[in-house]
């Protein structure tokens, strides 16, 4: 564990505020969920809980399936991070934080295609994968990770195919969720 020096006292209700510093640095807002775990020496542990991550195996699957499919590299996110990713190497992009762009397009609770030459990354560390189609993947209303089907920088345009497997993967996973 990383000592901080912040000390926080415990209220009447058991509750105990969690810096604004660590929040911000960790990506915690307001309605986000934490899972709670305990260690052997008597810590308390607070980890950002990510639904979706629990189909971890399974979104790498799918996503090998999609990659296939389409052709283009293609990753599966949570809130956060890349959870899954085929035909990109591994290295450079799984459990990476996701860019300014992605955070922007998934409150929005909607989808990107790219056109005109816009290029947004994945990865504010990244340069050579940008979005070609995000599709937020929805579960009881709210966007819980994206699918995305990169553009490789190949010249060749999104077609509408890829825009609806990305969509249908994303709903799918949605769905999934919701069982």
């Amino acid at each position: 564990m990383k000592a901080t020096g912040i000390v926080r006292r415990i209220d009447d209700l058991g509750r105990v505020v969690i810096p604004k510093e660590i929040r911000r640095t960790l990506r915690i807002r307001v309605g986000d969920p934490l899972e709670i775990f305990t260690d052997r020496e008597g810590g308390v542990i607070f980890k950002k809980y990510s639904p979706i991550g629990e189909l971890g195996e399974y979104a790498s699957k799918y996503a090998e399936s999609l990659y296939k499919t389409s052709g283009r590299p293609v990753c599966i996110t949570d809130k956060d991070t890349i959870i899954a990713t085929a035909g990109a190497p591994k290295k450079e992009l799984l459990e990476k934080p996701l860019s300014f762009d992605m955070e922007k397009i998934m409150e929005e609770k909607s989808g990107f295609v790219s056109k005109d030459g816009k290029k947004l990354k994945i990865t504010d560390n990244n340069e050579k994968y940008t979005l070609g189609v995000v599709s937020p993947i929805i579960s009881e209303g709210d966007t819980i990770g994206n699918v995305v089907i990169m553009d490789d920088g190949s010249n060749s345009q999104i077609t509408d195919v890829e825009v609806k497997l990305a969509g249908v993967t994303s709903m799918f996973l949605g769905r999934q969720m919701e069982i």
